[in-house]
């Protein structure tokens, strides 16, 4: 069981007024008056999305203009305690702040067609430092990894690997849905197990089994939509974007169980669809049987 696991407890827990930012869950809020429904923790989303994502805004001290930050645009890797690995010149001018004042931010984004205020984005806060030389041969392979068309310069005099230490993480999840979260339970956590397969599982699910999606949403989320489409999905559950009579609304349905791959996602969701169509036969059977005694 990876650490994501460990701290399901606390994620699976519905949401409560607790002051930890790990405690809160991120999401649209109760799919109805029912409780509200687990997610993961800010720490494990922020973690997953600085997985998932490949390129940052790193916002520097200027030298220039003392006081001001300065926006770089950021490709990074990362290492195991999520913390963002950088190649960068001498010559760029963030290298140059750098070495004024390590301290800086990167912004990440979710990759989203839609509002852009609507999709997930983390702040990484911290300090940007030289990377020791007994352990650049170790980041160095973790970054060409990622970024293999960075062989060509890597070996340039002027480029050297840099590490941002983490001192504070601020994540967003959308519209309402913001917290901070501390270093060491940004540590502590992992990417979702799904972080992988999270776009094929959407792409299917909306593609294939849009009728399955309103079914799901009318006997998990307690809501009757003409339509219905998965926008996110993790080791708890999914989000959906419905439309229904009232007009466009999001709702978050849990899974039966916590689920750690593609096929164990695939596994519970035909069981949830197959319960809502027991019911829905259910449903119809007992209309006719009532319409027969009128």
């Amino acid at each position: 069981m990876n650490k994501s696991s460990s701290s399901s407890s606390s994620s699976t827990s519905s949401s409560s007024s607790s002051t930890s930012a790990m405690g809160k869950h991120a999401g649209t809020g109760p799919a109805s008056d029912q409780p509200a429904v687990p997610e993961p923790s800010y720490a494990e989303r922020a973690r997953t999305l600085m997985y998932l994502s490949r390129v940052g805004s790193l916002s520097t001290l200027s030298r220039k203009q003392p006081g001001f930050p300065f926006g770089s645009v950021m490709p990074y890797g990362l290492d195991e305690h999520g913390r963002p690995i950088f190649l960068i010149s001498t010559m760029a001018m963030h290298t140059q702040n750098l070495h004024a004042d390590a301290r800086a931010s990167l912004l990440v984004t979710q990759e989203d067609g839609g509002d852009p205020l609507g999709a997930s984005r983390v702040t990484l806060v911290g300090n940007v430092l030289p990377i020791a030389q007994a352990e650049v041969a170790e980041v160095r392979k973790l970054y060409l990894d990622r970024y293999a068309n960075s062989r060509y310069w890597v070996d340039f005099e002027d480029f050297s690997f840099y590490r941002m230490e983490v001192v504070d993480v601020y994540y967003v999840g959308g519209f309402g849905v913001m917290g901070w979260v501390s270093a060491p339970q940004y540590d502590g956590s992992q990417p979702d197990p799904l972080a992988d397969s999270m776009a094929g599982i959407i792409e299917h699910m909306n593609a294939d089994h849009k009728d399955a999606m309103v079914l799901l949403a009318g006997k998990f989320g307690r809501i009757e939509a003409q339509e219905a489409t998965m926008t996110a999905v993790d080791r708890l559950g999914f989000h959906v974007r419905l439309k229904t009579q009232d007009g466009v609304r999001g709702a978050r349905i849990p899974f039966l169980r916590e689920v750690r791959d593609a096929a164990e996602t695939r596994k519970v969701l035909v069981e949830m669809v197959q319960q809502a169509r027991s019911l829905v036969a259910l449903t119809t059977k007992a209309t006719k049987v009532h319409e027969g005694n009128i």
